[in-house]
């Protein structure tokens, strides 16, 4: 835009101190597409240097277990919205959470990030000011209304067709309106395909609160709809559609929507937006099929689990006291009896999930004397001892699922088949921005190499003729 070509020049004008006062005061009202834009030159050149200097240089190897395990831990995504490290969690864009709870903008008399502020964080490397935060709200409040006809495709949806299900359909139907989609069609260059992912991205964020509000008060609430809602920050307008005001309820829905935002590529949900992406699908094809990994038992769905899991143990103990002795003698019941214990390990993990204590965190300043989040609460006093003595867990400590239920129970949301809905629309937050970025520094089509078990078997026994030693 012109105003982004006047502002180094502008710049270039004044003196020193003046100079610094200038950008700041310019860059404070920037907006996120020219804030993105000012940043593709130049992670542009710093990939082709990378590419130039390294790139015949191994970054990785596959294991015949790893082909085997899932491609567990192969270093062969490059995803740059968050990196998980195993002892410190993730971080978005090299911030912590606990960094992200301090340095990111928030709601008047808030005190969690407001997931709209982590989009920016995640798109750009950028914290942004309060300012641009309230420009992006204002333009993704703009947007946030569905065509009638898509609210009433998805109020004829049959009640019991799983809101998982629903909520993939419903941003395929927003598809009809990809701004991308069309203008492919019509011809574009490469590299103006992120200018249309761009406004796609935002769009679909934007609707995604009204969707699964929908949805939620259509199956659950016997199809009392409220009103649209569109005058605060997402979060806001997703409890009101939701049915709910409490403002602890608004406050841990902000603090839901980031940490469930990004979680490095690899997982299935970003990985499938990643993938999909690559085809040159637009965002809401991606976002689709990204949702259906997402509601996968081994993924998503898995907090549900979790509650039903803590509800179940807790009617197992009886009449008993909850007690640390107590908890640890069922933890070893389940344990015994060939079960689980879920919410605990991770993938990548080893230690505790970051995302667990920010909401262990929130339940202790906010919550009191409520059983299942004092029952969480001791699991993990307990729970870690047990699963290292039992000597079958590589990470005994718990993930982000093992808490955010009872939360959700607490205040009142209660449908546990909606919960993986939630976790969507936060999930949406960091593989869209990926997604544009994506389009932006023009990634490949991925296609990796497979082979069969026999040509594994061949060439292992070419390579290694007397056995591995």
């Amino acid at each position: 835009s012109m105003l982004t070509r006047f502002r180094p020049a502008a710049a270039r004008m004044l003196k020193g101190k003046h100079a610094k006062n200038f950008i700041r005061a310019f860059s404070s009202e920037a907006s996120l597409k020219d804030v993105f834009m000012d940043k593709i030159p130049k992670w542009q050149k710093e990939i082709a240097d990378i590419k130039s200097m390294y790139g015949d240089k191994v970054l990785g190897t596959c294991t015949v277990e790893q082909a085997y395990g899932g491609m567990r831990s192969v270093k062969s995504l490059v995803y740059e919205t968050s990196l998980l490290d195993p002892v410190e969690g993730i971080r978005f864009r090299g911030y912590s959470i606990p960094e992200c709870q301090k340095v990111l903008p928030k709601a008047p008399g808030g005190e969690e990030p407001l997931p709209e502020a982590l989009l920016w964080l995640l798109l750009t490397g950028d914290v942004p000011t309060n300012t641009q935060v309230k420009n992006l709200i204002d333009d993704m409040n703009k947007r946030a209304i569905l065509p009638e006809w898509i609210e009433k495709t998805i109020l004829n949806f049959p009640k019991d067709l799983h809101p998982m299900t629903q909520f993939s359909m419903g941003i395929l139907a927003c598809q009809k309106e990809s701004q991308f989609a069309a203008a492919y069609q019509r011809g574009i260059k490469k590299s103006e395909y992120w200018t249309y992912c761009f406004e796609d991205m935002l769009t679909c964020i934007a609707r995604l609160p009204r969707i699964a509000a929908l949805i939620y008060r259509n199956v659950f609430h016997n199809g009392k709809i409220t009103p649209m809602e569109n005058k605060s920050d997402m979060s806001e307008n997703f409890c009101k559609m939701l049915g709910f005001s409490d403002p602890n309820f608004v406050e841990l829905m902000r603090l839901y929507l980031t940490i469930h935002s990004d979680h490095e590529g690899g997982n299935v949900s970003a990985h499938t937006c990643h993938l999909v992406g690559s085809a040159l699908s637009d965002p809401y094809l991606a976002l689709s099929a990204s949702m259906n990994g997402l509601a996968g038992p081994l993924h998503g769905l898995a907090n549900q689990e979790v509650l039903r899991f803590i509800k179940q143990f807790k009617a197992d103990m009886g009449s008993k006291q909850i007690t640390p002795d107590s908890v640890k003698e069922q933890c070893w019941k389940v344990l015994n009896s060939g079960r689980v214990i879920p919410g605990y390990g991770h993938a990548v993990l080893r230690k505790t999930d970051p995302r667990f204590t920010c909401q262990a965190e929130f339940a202790k300043k906010h919550i009191k004397n409520d059983e299942l989040v004092d029952l969480v609460s001791l699991m993990y006093e307990v729970a870690p001892q047990v699963l290292t003595e039992h000597g079958k867990t590589k990470n005994p400590w718990p993930n982000v699922d093992a808490h955010s239920g009872v939360l959700l129970v607490h205040y009142g949301l209660t449908e546990e088949n909606f919960y993986t809905v939630m976790f969507g629309v936060g999930r949406a937050l960091g593989v869209l921005p990926m997604l544009t970025i994506s389009r932006a520094l023009g990634f490949s089509l991925e296609r990796p190499k497979s082979l069969t078990t026999e040509a594994i078997k061949k060439s292992m026994e070419i390579m290694y003729p007397h056995g591995h030693t």
